[in-house]
C-alpha cells in the first residue's frame, strides 16, 4: 500500500495525491500535523531514505534555523522526539510503499509507484505501426510508449 505523508497547503502534496487518484492507485494519506508520527514510523522513514536526515528533513525550516540544532549530534531517540515535536521540519510529501521511497513530487520518479503489471500493459498498449501513432494523444512527446506516457512512465 502506498503511504503519503502530507501537510495542508502543500502544492506538491496536492499534485501527488491527484497523480495517484488519476491512476486509480489506492493510498493512505497521513497529515503530519494532525497525526502524530510514532517512533517506528519515523525510524522507518529514516531507514528507507538513502541519506537519512538529509533526505527527509528540511535544513531550511524555520525551526532548524532558529534552534541551530545539529541533527548529527542527536541520538536516534532524541531525533525521533524532535521530529514528533516539530513535524514541520519534514520535507513533503514523502511517498513510500514496500519497494519505493520518494520525497517531493518528481514527475518521472513517481512512475515507480505504478504496479509492474500496469506498467507492462501500458508499455505494450500502443503500436508504433498504427498510422495515428505519431500524433496520438497517448504518445508522450511523440517518442514514448503510448499509454505509458499517460501513466507518467518513461520509455
Amino acid at each position: 500500500m502506498i503511504v503519503v505523508y502530507t501537510s495542508p497547503g502543500c502544492a506538491s502534496c496536492r499534485k501527488v495525491k491527484q497523480w495517484l487518484k488519476d491512476r486509480n492507485l489506492k493510498f493512505i494519506e497521513k497529515n503530519i500535523f494532525s497525526t502524530l508520527l510514532n517512533e517506528n514510523e519515523i525510524k522507518h522513514l529514516l531507514m528507507r531514505s538513502e541519506n537519512g536526515t538529509e533526505d527527509i528533513i528540511s535544513k531550511r525550516s524555520k525551526i532548524i534555523q532558529e534552534s541551530k540544532i545539529d541533527l548529527d549530534e542527536l541520538s536516534i531517540k532524541e531525533l525521533v522526539r524532535f521530529i514528533q515535536q516539530n513535524p514541520s521540519v519534514l520535507k513533503r510529501p514523502i511517498i513510500l510503499n514496500e519497494r519505493n521511497f520518494l520525497v517531493g513530487y518528481d514527475e518521472e520518479e513517481i512512475g515507480a509507484f505504478i504496479p509492474a503489471e500496469l506498467r507492462n500493459i501500458a508499455i505494450s498498449s500502443c503500436d508504433a505501426n498504427c498510422p495515428n501513432y505519431p500524433t496520438c494523444g497517448h504518445v508522450r512527446k511523440g517518442d514514448g510508449p503510448g499509454v505509458a506516457g499517460s501513466l507518467g512512465l518513461s520509455k
